[in-house]
C-alpha cells in the first residue's frame, strides 16, 4: 500500500546518529533520531526533544571539562580520593549521567558552518536550518497536506524513521579519553516504515494539535514524517503513548511450557502521537521558512 509512498518520501528523510557516554564507562551507547527537509534551502524539523539534545551536547562536554580541570588538581593532593568524590557530588556525576553526546547528520548537507534550532512554544516541533553549505545531499522535500480535512479516525497513515542504530563507526580513544568517529565500520541505518490508522485526533481546549494512530512510533522514529498513499505529509512522529487496558491478571496459574506458573500481567496499548499538519504548516508560516502543499 506505501511502497510508492516510501520512494517518494525516503530521499529526504534522514537520519540524525548520536553516540553517548557515561561518566565512569568508556563504553559507546549509540542513537538515532530522525528529521525531514520541508523545502531546498537546508531547512527540516525534527521534534523539540530531539533538538534539545543537539543543543545540550556542547553545554554537557564543557561541564565535564570543568570536572576533569578540578580532577586533575585533586589528584595533586594527599586526600584525592575524598576531593574527587566532593567534586562527583559539586558536578552531580553518577554512574548513569551523560558527560559526552557526538552528533552525526547523515546525508543532509556536505558541511555547515552553523546550524539554527528554533523551537516551538508549546509542541514537540523544531526547526533546523543549516548554513554556509556547499551542497545538499539529500533529495527533493516533503509536501504537506493542504486540505487537513481529511485528517480522520480510521485513515490509513505511515510513518518512516530510523529506529535501529546499526551503524558501528566510532570509537573509544584512550589517548585523549573521548569517543569519536571513525571512518571504519558501517555508516548507515536502516530506515523503517511503520504504518497503522488515525484512531483519534487530539489537542486541549478544543484546539486539535496531535494525530494518534493505532501503532506506536518506534524510539528513533522521533521527527520524522507521517504520509499518506500518495507521500503527502501528514504531521511528524512525536511520541508514544500508552494506554492501560484494564485486562489485569494477577497471580493467576498457567502453563507454561507443559509447567505451571503464576503469572502477573499488566496490558497496556501503544499508540503513536503525531504533531498535526497544521500545526507544522503555522509555526512555518510564523517562521517565514517556504514549504509547499497540495
Amino acid at each position: 500500500m506505501f511502497v510508492d509512498a516510501i520512494e517518494r518520501v525516503n530521499p529526504f528523510t534522514q537520519p540524525m546518529h548520536s553516540i553517548v557516554r557515561l561518566y565512569g564507562h568508556n563504553e559507546i551507547v549509540p542513537g538515532t533520531a530522525t528529521l525531514f527537509f520541508i523545502n531546498e534551502e537546508g531547512c527540516a524539523i525534527t521534534c523539540k526533544h530531539v533538538a534539545e539534545l543537539i543543543q545540550q551536547s556542547e553545554p554537557i562536554y564543557h561541564k565535564y571539562r570543568e570536572f576533569q580541570g578540578a580532577r586533575r588538581e585533586a589528584l595533586r593532593e594527599k586526600n584525592a580520593a575524598h576531593l574527587i568524590s566532593q567534586l562527583e557530588s559539586k558536578f552531580k556525576l553518577t554512574p548513569d549521567t551523560i558527560i559526552r553526546v557526538r552528533n552525526n547528520f547523515i546525508s543532509c548537507v556536505d558541511q555547515f558552518q552553523k546550524l539554527s534550532i528554533d523551537h516551538h512554544p508549546t509542541q514537540d516541533l523544531a526547526l533546523l536550518r543549516f548554513e554556509g553549505y556547499n551542497r545538499l545531499l539529500y533529495r527533493s522535500h516533503a509536501v504537506f497536506l493542504g486540505d487537513s480535512s481529511r485528517v480522520k479516525p480510521g485513515r490509513s497513515l505511515c510513518r518512516l524513521g530510523y529506529p535501529f542504530p546499526e551503524f558501528n563507526n566510532f570509537r573509544y580513544n584512550p589517548a585523549i579519553d573521548d569517543i569519536e568517529w571513525t571512518t571504519a565500520g558501517r555508516i548507515t541505518s536502516p530506515s523503517f516504515p511503520i504504518d497503522g490508522i488515525v484512531t483519534r485526533l487530539t489537542g486541549d481546549n478544543g484546539v486539535i494539535t496531535g494525530i494518534e494512530l493505532s501503532t506506536p512510533g518506534l524510539r528513533g522514529q522521533s521527527g520524522g514524517p507521517l504520509f499518506d498513499t500518495n507521500g503527502l505529509i501528514y504531521g511528524m512522529q512525536s511520541a508514544t503513548r500508552h494506554l492501560h487496558l484494564g485486562f489485569d491478571i494477577e497471580d493467576q496459574e498457567v502453563l507454561v511450557n507443559g509447567r505451571r506458573s503464576r503469572v502477573s500481567n499488566y496490558p497496556f496499548l501503544n499508540v503513536g502521537q503525531c504533531v498535526h499538519v497544521d500545526v507544522i504548516k503555522a509555526f512555518l508560516r510564523e517562521k517565514k521558512v517556504k514549504f509547499y502543499e497540495a
